[in-house]
């Protein structure tokens, strides 16, 4: 049986675009149920809306409160009966109550190698670091920021040419490969939290999570 997913985005929903892509190709057996936007002119809703897809504008100046809103979109996806509850570029801290309810079922992707540079900024602190490698991690979601058990880290060299601008658009682009391959191992049932530690057909996972490398031409 499909999954069925919801998608939360605040911007231009690359990554949702990635997911979209990804079940038309039959790689994802799920159908996205919902996509919900807190914010008007996030492009994200109008890719949603070319591929038939049903959204809800939610924006949260509208609510009195952090809780009040959560619960507005909590409300929204227990109506949608969804299974999973995919961030893409979701530029909100979601209420602890929110997340317990979601808890092994909701899945967000940051752009390094967690727990390296959570927050913003990320590749311009890699840079700064001088680190050799850089990239995204797709982990589960937790009360605390850009923290949960990892599942996938796409990894890309730091070369000595690398601006923030040129590291962020080759750690965007491996995005689009990660954040559907995680997607796809839950919907298909292969990935599984438990205790605050994922197991992949049924193996435990290190603590990085399944690694996935690109060289710097690919």
């Amino acid at each position: 049986m499909k999954k069925r997913i919801a998608v939360l985005i605040s911007g231009s929903g690359s990554n949702l675009q990635a997911v979209i892509d990804a079940i038309d190709a039959g790689m994802i057996n799920a159908e996205i149920v919902l996509v919900i936007s807190n914010k008007a002119d996030a492009y994200g809703i109008t890719r949603a809306q070319k591929a038939g897809i049903p959204t809800l504008l939610l924006q949260h100046t509208h609510s009195p409160s952090r809780t009040d809103f959560d619960l507005a979109m909590l409300d929204h996806l227990e109506q949608q009966r969804v299974d999973l509850v995919v961030l893409a570029g979701f530029m909100r801290i979601l209420s602890a109550e929110f997340v317990r309810h979601f808890c092994g079922r909701m899945l967000n992707i940051h752009p390094s190698l967690l727990p390296k540079y959570k927050g913003l900024h990320t590749h311009q602190r890699a840079i700064e670091a001088g680190d050799a490698e850089h990239g995204c991690s797709v982990h589960f979601v937790t009360a605390q920021l850009d923290d949960g058990p990892v599942a996938l880290q796409a990894i890309v060299p730091v070369t000595a040419t690398d601006t923030e601008q040129l590291l962020q658009q080759k750690v965007h682009k491996r995005e689009h490969i990660a954040y559907p391959k995680v997607i796809a191992w839950f919907c298909a049932d292969h990935l599984r939290c438990s205790d605050n530690k994922l197991y992949l057909n049924d193996e435990l996972l290190p603590a990085n999570g399944f690694k996935l490398a690109f060289d710097a031409q690919n």
